[in-house]
């Protein structure tokens, strides 16, 4: 097998990115695993998330992305030697849902639900770019298989690209299981300090899947409203005779922190017990509310009437009461709104009100873990070459001579024997491919190669992913795939990365 030797001389902190998958002896040997934080909180995924799909917004970014390949010199020449041979024993991950048995025969071709786009802003940090890429099997089941050219920017010291999720199941910007955000990177040492792209290959951990709006409003109690924060909420002040608010006001001990009475502007103050007083609230500055006494006099603090609604953005800019405006630590926008209360007479009195609290659940809501949403394929490396494989992905780019056969709004597949024999391509770094005959096109990128595919079960091993796109026969059309060979080493970036929770961003 190929290995690139690093140089003399501290060349392992020149890539700085992956520091911390490098042994701490300068005489330890490196690694075959290197990694790098995505989204490094909850704040920052959900930020994320917000970016891909914005609920504000008639067409979300998910839907004006466009496909990625990072073949910028033309298409690749492969050159044909020697067949691979495997650097240890060959090895298998069983897929999610593997242990599942049916005896179902089935002529047409299934589409695993596995597969998907994984979205993220070009290295030029403007453009919105997708890839090909799968749900894999993992001790948490949270781990997308793709290539790494999709996930590390190699004209940037191998940085990773900029809000980088995993959406399966896309179609035509819906997200039937949810976006899932990308929480830690895993690529081989060698691709990601050398861009070699015989270790063209990620494993990414992504944070549980969210879903962002579709909720809608529900009354709920004061505490149940103060306690919700996870979407917007908002009171609405419903007009009620003077009987409902006398039985309000008996309910709540003399105190009501939902009942209240209006005023006319010219309103004349009496104590708490002068006959027929009834309490009325006035919403005033967070500054005035501050400086008011607490009890139960005049001016004083409105019991339970200090109130935050979340709203959108729009409504938060066009707000010019006297609510304290504020952007919360999770990006929401908020504006509280504070109460005095004054005693009255009752002729003073113009209405009586109730406020109702409402919530609006889903807005933010977690949809669960990756693997139990969609599965998960298994994984193998050491496999023996020239075997049946399908491949899984969504072309989209033109060929060489500007035909444009796909629109990669739907997956398509690719099906044959891989190549006996390693390909190469000098002009992208590669020694050791693996072929395919299979004429797709850009955005095809990261599409996983599965071994021993059910077509009942929809599951199978992934045993590569598409890294480049040929043109054996020169006339400027794609005819063929290359992936590198999964062999021991992959493994070991696979074990590095399979073994990390991630977790939810819904608090």
């Amino acid at each position: 097998m190929k290995r690139i030797l690093l140089p003399a001389g501290g060349a392992i902190l020149a890539t700085g990115l992956l520091a911390a998958g490098l042994a701490s002896s300068a005489t330890a040997a490196v690694p075959d695993w290197a990694y790098d934080t995505m989204a490094k909180d909850i704040p920052d995924a959900v930020n994320v998330a917000k970016f891909w799909l914005d609920v504000n917004e008639e067409t979300n970014n998910l839907a004006k992305a466009t496909a990625y390949n990072w073949e910028t010199k033309g298409a690749a020449t492969l050159k044909a030697s020697g067949g691979y041979t495997p650097d240890s024993k060959p090895g298998l991950v069983v897929p999610i849902g593997e242990e599942k048995k049916t005896a179902a025969k089935v002529k047409n071709i299934n589409l695993p639900k596995t597969i998907g786009k994984v979205f993220f802003v070009d290295p030029d940090g403007k453009t919105l770019r997708w890839c090909s890429a799968t749900s894999i099997q993992g001790a948490h089941k949270n781990l997308v298989a793709t290539a790494g050219h999709c996930v590390y920017d190699d004209t940037k010291n191998a940085s990773v690209m900029d809000n980088w999720v995993f959406v399966p199941g896309y179609y035509q910007g819906k997200t039937p299981w949810g976006i899932y955000v990308g929480k830690t990177a895993y690529t081989h040492y060698d691709f990601s300090a050398f861009n070699d792209s015989d270790r063209d290959y990620a494993f990414v951990t992504v944070y549980n899947g969210i879903q962002i709006g579709g909720g809608a409003a529900k009354a709920v109690s004061k505490a149940d409203y103060d306690k919700f924060e996870t979407g917007p909420k908002f009171g609405k002040d419903e007009a009620i005779s003077e009987a409902e608010y006398l039985k309000c006001k008996d309910l709540n001990g003399g105190e009501s922190t939902d009942c209240w009475a209006k005023t006319d502007s010219k309103v004349e103050v009496v104590g708490p017990d002068y006959p027929g007083a009834v309490k009325a609230f006035t919403e005033v500055t967070k500054e005035a509310y501050d400086a008011a006494p607490a009890g139960s006099g005049n001016g004083s603090k409105a019991p339970g009437q200090t109130q935050t609604d979340h709203v959108t953005e729009d409504a938060y800019k066009a707000y010019t009461g006297p609510g304290y405006r504020k952007i919360d630590a999770n990006g929401n926008f908020t504006i509280t709104h504070y109460f005095i209360k004054h005693w009255v007479k009752k002729t003073a009195v113009t209405g009586y009100f109730k406020t109702t609290f409402y919530i609006v659940e889903g807005f933010i809501k977690d949809v669960g873990r990756l693997g139990d949403n969609v599965g998960g394929q298994g994984f193998a490396w050491n496999q023996k070459t020239g075997q049946k494989v399908f491949v899984f992905g969504y072309p989209a780019g033109t060929h060489e001579d500007g035909n444009k056969p796909y629109t990669g709004v739907t997956p398509k597949w690719c099906y044959g024997t891989t190549s006996g024999k390693t390909y190469a391509s000098a002009k992208y770094k590669a020694e050791e491919h693996v072929a395919l005959k299979c004429a797709v096109t850009g955005g095809y990128d990261g599409s996983p190669w599965l071994v021993k595919y059910s077509n009942a079960k929809r599951l199978g091993y992934v045993n590569g992913v598409t890294s480049l796109f040929a043109d054996q026969d020169t006339n400027k059309r794609y005819d063929y795939i290359s992936s590198p060979y999964f062999d021991g080493e992959t493994n070991s970036v696979y074990r590095a990365a399979e073994k990390n929770w991630s977790g939810s961003i819904v608090k």
